[in-house]
C-alpha cells in the first residue's frame, strides 16, 4: 500500500523509515482512497474537512475520523455522503458528544460509527495505566506530576 500523509511540518526523517510520501492536503485528498484524520482540535483544524475539501476527494474515497468531531463539518459530510460525493465514512467521534439519536449521519448506510473507542488498543490502555502510576508516584514524592493538565494548581499549591 502506498501511504501518503499531510502535516503542517513535513517529517522527512520518517518518510524514508516508514516509506511514506508527503504532499499538500489538497493533493492528498485528490489521490487518497482512504483518508484518516488524526489531528488535535485547534482553531486551525476546526472544520478542516469542509464541503470544499470533501469535493476534492475521489467518489470512491472513505473518510475516517479518529481525531475530534469538529475537525469535520458534519453537515457538509452528511450532504457529501448522501449525494455520493464520497463513498463512505467511519466515525469514532462527532461534533457533539455524545451525538444525538437524531443525527442524520446515523441514518446513512455508508457510515460506520464506533462509540469513541479508537484509542482502546491494549498498548494504549497499558501506557495510560503506566502514566497514571507515574503521576501518582510523582505527586506522593512531592514532584509535579508529568501529565498534569491544570498547571495552575501547582502555582497555588505545591505537591505535598
Amino acid at each position: 500500500m502506498k501511504v501518503l500523509y499531510y502535516d503542517v511540518v513535513p517529517r522527512q526523517d520518517l518518510e524514508k523509515e516508514l516509506n511514506i510520501e508527503y504532499m499538500g492536503i489538497e493533493e492528498l485528498l485528490q489521490k487518497a482512497d482512504f483518508i484518516t484524520i488524526n489531528v488535535p482540535l485547534l482553531k486551525s483544524t476546526y472544520h478542516l474537512i469542509d464541503e470544499e475539501k470533501l469535493r476534492l476527494m475521489k467518489k470512491t474515497a472513505i473518510l475516517v475520523n479518529n481525531a475530534r468531531g469538529p475537525v469535520i463539518d458534519e453537515k457538509a459530510l452528511y450532504e457529501a455522503l448522501k449525494d455520493g460525493v464520497i463513498a463512505g465514512a467511519g466515525l469514532d467521534v462527532f461534533e457533539q458528544e455524545p451525538t444525538s439519536a437524531g443525527n442524520p449521519l446515523l441514518t446513512l448506510k455508508n457510515v460506520v460509527v464506533a462509540p469513541h473507542i479508537s484509542s482502546a488498543s491494549f498498548e494504549t490502555r497499558s501506557r495510560m495505566s503506566e502514566m497514571v502510576a507515574e503521576n501518582l508516584i510523582a505527586f506522593f514524592e512531592g514532584r509535579v506530576p508529568p501529565n498534569l493538565v491544570n498547571k495552575d494548581v501547582v502555582k497555588s499549591q505545591k505537591p505535598t
